[in-house]
């Protein structure tokens, strides 16, 4: 069977976890047929997620990871999750952010995402303590012609030192200390797990200290996660659902979901579906 040029890999694999994930494992010939490509190929990509950590080759196809409340996939193992609705989410919740103003974004792929929306939003401060994000709005001031609007318009980007996590986040006593200097007028913020019982949630101890950092520096709170992440809960919790002004999300998330979060939160945004669903007053 010959390979199916239609897909690029980075594709393919999305889909091969967004299928081990939604059945709870899949064999290789199941994904031979559903993708079109060959034996090989999907043995290749089942190589390259498994060592990234995103999914556990068995015989004859692949199973989810079992979830450790300690464990922390890497930056490049996320970046291959939920594609399509981490860029919905990032197109929403670029719209809550103001010309002009100040904005926090938080490690992670979803921001990460969202980085890319915000540089057509002109004249941002943006304070990250993400390598990858802080990159985003550096690559972007390069390209941009000296001198130009491009350039007059570009963010002006302040990253927080501190010691680097497997995300790309910088943590720790330094991130804590020039986090809590500063004031935001958003805080976008990505999250391991969200709960009703655990609140927002890390693996990563020092990470749960600095997010609580910029939840007090930030006017107003904006969590950006995937349906995936909701009832998912890491080691230690940094915040309680009353802490978020609002949370954008994806059209994938059931509606018995729907319900639970807007009976606790002030403002569900879906991405991709209903515009807004607002706790009674």
């Amino acid at each position: 069977m010959s390979d199916n040029q239609n897909l690029l890999a980075g594709q393919r694999r999305a889909l091969i976890l967004d299928e081990v994930r939604r059945r709870g494992g899949i064999r290789v010939s199941e994904l031979t047929r559903m993708l079109q490509v060959s034996d090989m190929t999907v043995r290749r990509d089942l190589d390259v997620l498994a060592r990234q950590g995103a999914l556990e080759k068995v015989h004859g196809g692949a199973v989810p990871v079992a979830e450790r409340r300690t464990h922390e996939p890497g930056f490049e193992a996320k970046s291959a999750l939920e594609l399509s609705a981490k860029s919905a989410i990032a197109r929403t919740a670029a719209g809550l952010a103001s010309p002009g103003s100040a904005v926090a974004l938080s490690g992670g792929t979803t921001t990460f995402a969202l980085a890319h929306e915000l540089l057509e939003v002109p004249e941002l401060t943006v304070v990250t303590n993400s390598v990858r994000v802080a990159d985003v709005f550096h690559h972007a001031r390069q390209a941009a012609e000296p001198g130009g609007p491009e350039a007059v318009d570009a963010a002006r980007v302040v990253l927080t030192g501190g010691v680097r996590t497997p995300s790309d986040a910088l943590v720790g006593p330094v991130a804590d200390a020039a986090i809590a200097s500063l004031h935001f007028d958003v805080l976008f913020l990505g999250v391991h797990g969200i709960s009703v019982e655990a609140g927002l949630s890390t693996p990563n101890l020092a990470e749960a200290e600095t997010n609580r950092h910029f939840i007090r520096s930030a006017r107003r709170v904006v969590v950006v996660a995937d349906h995936t992440k909701w009832g998912t809960t890491g080691l230690s919790s940094f915040a309680s659902l009353d802490e978020v002004d609002t949370l954008v999300t994806d059209a994938g998330l059931p509606d018995a979901d729907r319900e639970e979060i807007a009976e606790h939160l002030a403002e569900l945004l879906i991405a991709g579906g209903e515009s807004l669903e607002e706790r009674p007053a």
